[in-house]
């Protein structure tokens, strides 16, 4: 079977946006996470340093002249300080308790290429984290859903518990938001909201 529209390469491993493409009913063709490096230069800002990992990421993975390429990258920032994915249970504690009680910003940069141009926006939505007991930080890391996520936490996993409060993009928050995915995509020249026939 013959596809009229361009392929679409999703550049990245996870499954959260994997599972957010498809509330927009699209199914990339092919997934390449990329193989980037992700330590922020010395002292870089959280919004200018998300949006440099997109552009990376979108620049790095494979493509034929017509594909377009989809990569995006989430960065938790409190104040200046950006709080990448921890390495172990005690770096996810630290985090849990610096966020504790505080508001902070979900920034989800988003890069889509084809051929030699690149679409590009940052989402920034604010979160605020209830102040957490010893019991419940213990009770969260033991569940590990802390690994893997930028901030230490997932707002759509257990830690939703933890989050009374956001002003932004929810789906912008989970890892891939969709109106400006949407909008990006539709100006590549990716046919949205059209039937398969």
């Amino acid at each position: 079977m013959t596809t009229s529209r361009p392929k679409l390469i999703l550049g990245s491993g996870s499954p959260r946006r994997l599972d957010l493409l498809a509330q927009l009913g699209v199914a990339p063709d092919d997934v390449r996470p990329p193989e980037i490096d992700e330590t922020p230069a010395k002292g870089e800002l959280p919004r200018p340093y998300c949006a440099r990992i997109a552009r990376e990421k979108v620049a790095t993975v494979a493509a034929e002249e017509d594909d377009i390429v989809l990569c995006a990258d989430t960065t938790v920032a409190l104040g200046r300080r950006i709080l990448g994915k921890p390495a172990d249970a005690g770096e996810a504690a630290a985090f849990l308790r610096a966020l504790s009680g505080r508001r902070h910003r979900v920034i989800t940069a988003v890069a889509v290429r084809r051929g030699a141009r690149i679409w590009e926006r940052e989402v920034v939505s604010a979160v605020r984290m209830k102040r957490l007991c010893d019991t419940e930080c213990t009770a969260y890391l033991a569940t590990n859903d802390w690994q893997g996520k930028a901030g230490g936490y997932a707002i759509q996993g257990p830690a939703s518990a933890f989050i009374p409060w956001i002003s932004g993009s929810f789906t912008g928050i989970v890892g891939l938001p969709l109106a400006e995915t949407a909008g990006l995509l539709q100006a590549a020249g990716f046919p949205l909201y059209q039937s398969a026939s």
